[in-house]
């Protein structure tokens, strides 16, 4: 079977969950004026209605543990030290008045509970398969709830490695065992979602945790098929070439892949742990309504159903999932995907299904020279809250990531608590 070309995509960058820098949104222009004053907010000073926030909102933080992201600070640290940085995560979620806490247990196909399917992960001690010498998983889960917070079991399903060598893999490793399963892709490693194997292996690894563990929810990342790298190819042909005869092409044959793996994973959670929720947190563009009618008004250089194979909508209008957390990283009035215009368009897709909507926030911008002046005024976020705040279907936010929730370099999150979480949370079940 032929390979697949890939078109070209633009320049500019957007970052990811896992905090790394992926090909993503194509600026088409910069933000004119950038400082949210066409936002309705009245301006730099103002300050959001006084509300109540509604019982079972969903106040949430992502701790990431890629690369050594969020936590722990480095790899090699003793596991009592190890341990006083995972409660100290916790602890600031409390004060920030927040009521879940997204905890990344499995990074890049390792774990963060002794697996039966996977090696100790890289990033606890340093040497992928090496015991940390205490439960950090179980750890989690009995701390959060002690102190009133959900905790949300984050997993990513395909990405192996974020190098290209497989013998950097600790040798029982089944990306070692099964090299036929892996794709080296953009600088990295991936399981092939193509193949059945696959798809029923990562399914198992991920549920052995649940099956151990209390977890409140399933968590996914946006990483499906991975970000297109211009100029390289995906080589799935040879598994297209087996299982791909009923499709009409590669891209519904993908589509497929992605959504056998939401489908099963979600009936099995139910068997496994009934009660347990399933959310997903994708990139905040499904598809451009230049693309596709039902698109939303944006000019993102991604979509998620074109680019990473990843039918967003439909999972949740399916009902599917629990709760979807788009990551709405760009502040309002960014000219290729506005805050103020995705909220809503989100706020419609999730209008009449089962499946709720918590909104992801790009706390990591606030301050960043890198970014937009938008990001540079304290408010900016704290003006995200007051906009979504509008539109009922939206039922709690999501803020990447612990790090930044406890440096907050310029006081957004501060502003955040201030403005909208002045009592201390409910708990979240049911939001």
């Amino acid at each position: 079977m032929g390979r697949m070309s890939r078109r070209g995509f633009a320049a500019a960058a957007a970052v990811g969950l896992s905090g790394l820098v992926t090909a993503g949104l194509a600026v088409a222009a910069e933000v004119s004026g950038g400082d949210g004053s066409g936002d309705g907010s009245g301006g730099d000073d103002s300050r959001p209605r006084r509300r109540r926030a509604p019982a079972g909102e969903l106040r949430g933080m992502w701790v990431a543990t890629v690369a050594n992201r969020d936590w722990p600070s480095k790899p090699g640290l003793t596991a009592a030290q190890q341990r006083t940085e995972l409660l100290r995560h916790l602890d600031q979620a409390v004060k920030r008045r927040l009521n879940a806490v997204i905890f990344q247990v499995r990074p890049t196909a390792d774990a963060l509970w002794l697996s039966p399917y996977e090696p100790w992960a890289q990033c606890l001690t340093g040497v992928q398969g090496k015991a940390p010498g205490w439960d950090p998983l179980g750890t989690a889960v009995k701390e959060a709830h002690a102190r009133g917070l959900e905790l949300h079991a984050w997993f990513n399903p395909y990405r192996v490695a974020n190098h290209t060598d497989p013998t950097k893999l600790v040798a029982s490793h089944p990306a070692r065992k099964h090299p036929d399963w892996v794709v080296p892709y953009g600088g990295k490693l991936y399981y092939n979602p193509g193949l059945p194997e696959v798809c029923t292996f990562v399914q198992d690894a991920m549920l052995d945790a649940v099956k151990k563990y209390a977890v409140d929810a399933v968590h996914w990342d946006d990483y499906f098929y991975p970000y297109p790298v211009a100029g390289q190819v995906f080589d799935d042909d040879d598994a297209y070439a087996v299982y791909g005869d009923d499709f009409a092409d590669r891209a519904a044959w993908r589509r497929n892949n992605i959504d056998r793996l939401v489908l099963e994973t979600a009936a099995r959670i139910k068997k496994v742990r009934p009660g347990t929720k399933f959310g997903i947190s994708p990139f905040g563009v499904w598809r451009n309504a230049t693309t596709d009618s039902r698109g939303s008004d944006t000019r993102a250089g991604v979509q998620t159903y074109d680019d990473l194979h990843a039918d967003t909508r439909k999972w949740v209008r399916q009902g599917w999932i629990d709760y979807i957390v788009p990551q709405l990283y760009w502040n309002i009035g960014f000219a290729a995907a506005d805050y103020a215009k995705l909220v809503p368009w989100w706020a419609e897709a999730v209008r009449g299904s089962s499946t709720k909507l918590y909104v992801g926030e790009a706390l990591y911008k606030a301050g960043d020279p890198a970014q937009p002046a938008a990001w540079q005024d304290v408010a900016e976020l704290s003006r995200h809250l007051t906009f979504a705040r509008d539109h009922p279907e939206v039922r709690g936010h999501i803020f990447f990531s612990a790090r930044e929730v406890a440096a907050d370099s310029i006081g957004a999150m501060a502003r955040v608590v201030a403005d909208h979480y002045k009592q201390p949370a409910k708990p979240a079940r049911g939001a």
